[in-house]
């Protein structure tokens, strides 16, 4: 964070005239991209310019920008969108959203990015996971994906490629700026919480492993790409789909508040938005 954090502090500086004492922030200029774990669908307040995105005021990304004192603060991140949305329109139910790096500038300060969940399908994937009946009846969604290899791993892998071509797009517009790339958390915890989450324990664990490996592969690309990786998997430890309602950060299949299935709560953007802000070493709240 060397070139955002002069930046921050500016924007936490105070300047003294006389005995008076006056702030003077910095001018912070931060976008958002990325997809639904950004966006928020659901929970209230959605942007209603904006519908087709499902994309709170409460999301992470707004958290931050509050947080982090932002001065212009545009947020473009969509439900549903993919790597190739970033350079390219995403339709949506009411109407096309254009590419989301045409809100980048060349003074452009702060990007944040949360995006290849939809690429390789881990929401359908999760929902092929569901089985009604407990063991022996159904079938593993575990071993129907690794049989002969297992499918998921590999398209997470070929993944990173395309990635790494979406970070160099970013640099490419908004060359001046940190590049912050969060990740997905832990959904849910090791042996899964069977029947109140119909997931079968070993494909909760499978689950939870692919969504481990993407972050992983994301955290490699950005390093490789000089952004900065947020890893959410461990504050969101205990907040998972099994979680009491008072404390669980995602929904699970069945939500418990105003939120999207399998997505982030309004307690999860708060605590996500709260930790990346902590990531960045200053916080102006």
């Amino acid at each position: 964070m060397r070139r955002l954090l002069p930046v921050l502090l500016a924007a936490l500086s105070i300047t003294w005239t006389g005995t008076a004492a006056a702030a003077a922030p910095a001018e912070l200029e931060y976008v958002a991209l990325g997809d639904s774990a950004a966006a928020g669908p659901l929970i209230p307040a959605q942007e209603l310019m904006d519908l087709g995105c499902l994309r709170s005021t409460r999301n992470w990304p707004s958290v931050l920008a509050a947080k982090v004192g932002a001065t212009t603060f545009r947020d473009v991140s969509c439900s549903g969108a993919t790597t190739d949305h970033l350079t390219t329109s995403q339709s949506t139910f009411t109407g096309p959203q254009p590419p989301q790096l045409d809100a980048l500038t060349p003074t452009t300060d702060l990007v944040t990015i949360t995006i290849g969940g939809n690429d390789i399908g881990l929401v359908g994937v999760a929902l092929g996971c569901v089985n009604v009946f407990p063991e022996p009846l159904g079938m593993s969604c575990k071993d129907r994906l690794t049989a002969g290899g297992d499918q998921i791993a590999a398209k997470i892998d070929a993944y990173a490629a395309e990635f790494a071509a979406g970070l160099d797009a970013v640099k490419a517009r908004a060359p001046r700026a940190e590049v912050v790339v969060v990740g997905y958390g832990t959904y849910i915890r090791p042996g899964g919480c069977y029947p109140k989450e119909p997931i079968w324990a070993r494909d909760a664990d499978y689950l939870q492993a692919s969504v481990h490996r993407l972050n992983t592969v994301l955290g490699k690309v950005s390093a490789d790409r000089g952004a900065t990786f947020v890893d959410i998997e461990p504050p969101s430890v205990g907040h998972d789909v099994c979680a009491p309602i008072t404390e669980k950060w995602f929904e699970g299949l069945v939500p418990t508040s105003a939120a999207a299935p399998l997505h982030p709560n309004a307690r999860g953007m708060a605590g996500i938005g709260g930790f990346v802000a902590g990531s960045l070493g200053v916080s102006r709240l």
